[in-house]
């Protein structure tokens, strides 16, 4: 029995950092992109963002996912996102990659805007182009004012995959209370919290890494 559970609950753990790492490697620079939108002249630029980024930091996000799987193909009459575990997995990334995205955009727009104007303004006295005083002076020093709150979020994120069973993902917990109706069992479903304290566990430990790595940015 052991050995079923154990086998089960690592097919959902892998179901989980899956959504972990396709989030994280679409949320990061979409994230970027919406906090530059966010703080555009344009208005006609700006306010739409501002409002796409109210709306989903507002709502749960399990509503989100449920909008997402389920209003396309009610609207459109096709389920855009295909079928089966596919489709649902795709509209899983699609949802958590928005939410955290809008997320991440306030954190990168803090880090920015903690900048002071002078480091602009020495980059243009060098000579330096605006993309240039962005890239070479000013990320550094936004990575570093970012990194804890960034680490926040992501460690939340391993938290918030479980979410993904409301549409019929198998992650992790999914996994585990299977086994509650299948074998009328509920010690599967805590050991899906060693999981998900081994895996927040080694990411504190990096992000403290990372941390010591920038110490030197002053």
């Amino acid at each position: 029995m052991f050995g079923t559970v154990f086998a089960a609950l690592c097919s959902g753990f892998l179901k989980t950092l899956e959504i972990f790492v396709l989030t994280l490697a679409g949320a990061i620079p979409l994230g970027l992109l919406i906090c530059l939108g966010s703080m555009s002249k344009s208005k006609f630029i700006r306010l739409p963002i501002r409002a796409l980024i109210w709306i989903i930091r507002g709502t749960p996000l399990m509503l989100q996912l449920i909008i997402i799987y389920y209003g396309p193909g009610l609207v459109f009459k096709y389920p855009i996102w295909g079928g089966g575990s596919a489709g649902r997995m795709v509209a899983t990334v699609v949802a958590f990659v928005i939410n955290y995205a809008c997320y991440f955009s306030e954190i990168y727009r803090g880090g920015i805007e903690s900048i002071s104007n002078g480091q602009y303004e020495a980059g243009a006295v060098l000579g330096m182009t605006k993309t240039q005083v962005f890239f070479k002076v000013i990320l550094l020093q936004v990575i570093k004012r970012i990194v804890p709150s960034m680490s926040n979020e992501i460690i939340t994120l391993v938290k918030d995959t479980s979410l993904a069973r409301i549409i019929a993902v198998y992650e992790i917990i999914y996994e585990g209370q299977s086994f509650i109706k299948s074998q009328g069992i509920v010690w599967p479903l805590f050991f899906t919290g060693l999981f998900y304290l081994l895996f927040s566990g080694l990411l504190t430990i990096i992000f403290r890494k990372v941390e010591e790595k920038l110490s030197y940015i002053k």
